[in-house]
């Protein structure tokens, strides 16, 4: 690409740190949770949300186990004003959570922020201006001291109005486009800010070091979190916190390498909605730790309700292959996938196995609200065997034998191939059922009767083509009496290679199914499938339907 010479890199390195972050290999215990939804990801929808909308969307966050929830700006929007004062009146925010605010560092901005918040029983206040390079000197122009007074004057004004305004209050501060400032800059603020705060065991004060614009690889983000976590006063009262946007794609690598690096909150929405290319998804993010075997402490066991909430209020969509959320993220159409999929979920069921370990399937898709059949195995032309077997036995109890879930494979391929689209569960077992259950045309079987003599005799009822016959013939068994009927009087040549039988649902009034599969003189197998009460009966229809589409064929 032309002008990549005009690109250079904005971020600093943090001095240098021990990297201890790169010793740890998972995350082993949830951080702190705060979702900015109401907030960072309101800001960013075309239509903010409605008082109404943004009530409903709380409610889930409470739902799904935040403790913390940052409800927006209320001294720049009445809306949000008036949203902050619903909650505190109404009594809507439990007693172990707490509502968070913004508020810059300005004093008018900063008394409609506590009147906004007055009464509340837990509130952090959160404070923040901008510390890069770029910002002081080209929106700002200003130099780092006056930078600092600014902090510093907002940080005094939070403690002056806290001592005069009913509630609990909390402080937080973000040295905001962190990333795109000097590091022991932004040490010497956030120290400047906690100097004023004085935190306490009961007391502790949040520095948030967002991710404003993503500028560098997630590994310099981590050693910045390490050197700010290393070297922040009053570090046992202090709690780090990540706030990483998706510039470039990495917002989860960065939280998980700043949590290893010593982050303990993370701030981020569902979905990753946030302006831009977006916040950190807190989904992603803890379902990442959930596949690790640690409990991340939110309840996200019903994706498709939070994701139909989340699509109606926000009027965004969630991307199809979002990990964990996506319609499509455990969706196997590949026939490879589909059957290491089945043979992993045997495999788990043969064994009682109590670890996950099913190909392709980094969880379980029922821990999160999915349904195997259909969001799992999903049926195209792309598919095998292994998955639409799979199907049809989990879903309809039809356990095929192998060579016959084959051939029913491609035949539901070609149907999906020549209609150009996903077959649905059912759309597939009705292929089933016309083309290879009690297929009667062009021959049916009325009736049959066996006796013993010189071993099994049948006499056997057929009518073709609106004509009538009845049968008898001898064979070692009942199935094999028949098949010498038929073949004698239709003068048909055929062996039989494959006959399995077994209930379709348990208890004596259950239906029975049979399949056969014979094979006729040039090599070609043809297979039939009988459903009736008696076993003996549906063997007899399986055998008929197989000759049926032999001689259909």
């Amino acid at each position: 690409m032309k002008n990549a010479e005009k690109y250079t890199k904005q971020f600093f390195e943090a001095p240098k740190t021990e990297m201890k972050w790169t010793r740890k290999s998972y995350i082993d215990k949830a951080p702190q949770w705060c979702s900015v939804d109401l907030r960072d990801g309101n800001q960013a929808l075309i239509t903010p949300m409605s008082l109404e909308e943004k009530i409903e969307f709380y409610k889930y966050l409470l739902k799904v186990g935040f403790k913390e929830i940052e409800i927006g700006f209320p001294a720049a929007s009445e809306t949000e004003y008036e949203f902050c004062r619903t909650l505190i009146e109404n009594d809507m925010i439990p007693d172990d959570v707490s509502i968070q605010v913004l508020t810059q560092s300005r004093e008018h901005i900063i008394a409609k922020t506590f009147e906004a918040l007055r009464g509340a029983k837990n509130a952090i206040i959160h404070l923040y201006n901008s510390t890069s390079v770029a910002q002081r000197e080209q929106v700002f122009k200003k130099e780092k001291q006056e930078i600092i007074d600014i902090a510093v004057f907002g940080a005094k004004l939070c403690k002056e109005y806290r001592e005069k305004t009913e509630g609990n209050f909390r402080f937080e501060y973000s040295p905001e486009s962190f990333t795109g400032t000097e590091p022991e800059f932004a040490l010497e603020i956030c120290n400047s800010v906690l100097d004023v705060w004085q935190p306490t065991a009961n007391d502790k004060a949040i520095i948030n070091l967002p991710v404003t614009v993503s500028h560098s690889m997630p590994h310099v983000y981590a050693n910045q979190v390490e050197y700010m976590s290393d070297n922040l006063k009053y570090r046992e009262n202090v709690i780090v916190s990540l706030h990483p946007h998706n510039d470039r794609g990495c917002a989860v690598a960065d939280s998980e390498m700043g949590l290893l690096a010593g982050g303990d909150r993370i701030e981020g929405t569902l979905f990753g909605n946030g302006e831009r290319t977006g916040n950190v998804d807190i989904i992603t993010l803890a379902m990442n730790m959930y596949s690790q075997g640690v409990d991340p402490e939110l309840d996200f066991s019903n994706i498709p309700e939070i994701t139909e909430v989340y699509e109606r209020v926000t009027r965004m969509k969630v991307y199809e292959r979002q990990p964990y959320s996506g319609q499509l993220v455990f969706a196997a159409f590949s026939g490879s996938h589909q059957d290491a999929i089945a043979k992993g979920m045997k495999w788990r069921e043969e064994k009682n196995l109590k670890q996950w370990t099913v190909p392709y399937l980094p969880i379980d898709p029922t821990d999160v609200g999915r349904v195997y059949e259909t969001d799992v195995i999903r049926i195209n032309s792309q598919s095998g065997k292994g998955g639409i077997g799979y199907l049809m036995e989990t879903k309809f109890g039809m356990n095929m034998p192998p060579k016959m879930r084959e051939a029913f494979g491609y035949h539901v391929k070609n149907v999906s191939d020549h209609a150009h689209k996903e077959l649905m569960p059912e759309e597939v077992f009705d292929i089933f059922m016309q083309n290879y259950v009690n297929v009667e045309s062009p021959i049916t079987i009325r009736e049959t009767h066996y006796t013993q003599n010189n071993g099994i005799e049948a006499t056997v009822t057929f009518t073709v083509n609106g004509k009538t016959a009845v049968v008898t013939n001898h064979g070692n068994g009942r199935l094999d009496a028949v098949s010498n009927a038929i073949k004698s009087y239709f003068n048909l040549s055929y062996t039989i290679e494959t006959y399995t039988e077994h209930a379709l649902e348990n208890g004596s009034d259950s239906n029975a199914v049979a399949y056969v599969g014979i094979k006729d003189s040039e090599g070609n197998v043809f297979w039939g499938t009988g459903i009736d009460t008696d076993i003996v009966t549906s063997s007899a229809k399986a055998l008929i339907g197989a000759v049926n589409r032999m001689k259909n064929k």
